[in-house]
């Protein structure tokens, strides 16, 4: 990259910024991050886990998955 200066006379940290600046312009997007999804909004949320039939049915529900 040449970068030439026509008016003025810019510092040496001036300079830099421009570069800084016109090197990440430079730069292929990368996209927008993905967003997280909040527990709350989750449909998953909403579904209601499968029924456990048996003498011991009832007690499933307390039980670790």
């Amino acid at each position: 990259m040449t970068i030439k200066v026509v008016r003025g006379n810019p510092t040496p940290e001036e300079l830099a910024a421009v570069v800084a600046l016109l090197s990440v312009a430079g730069r292929p997007d990368a996209g927008p991050a993905p967003r997280r999804t909040s527990a709350w909004t989750s449909r998953r949320r909403l579904l209601r886990a499968a029924q456990a039939y048996g003498p011991a049915g009832w007690l499933a529900p307390a039980l670790p998955h």
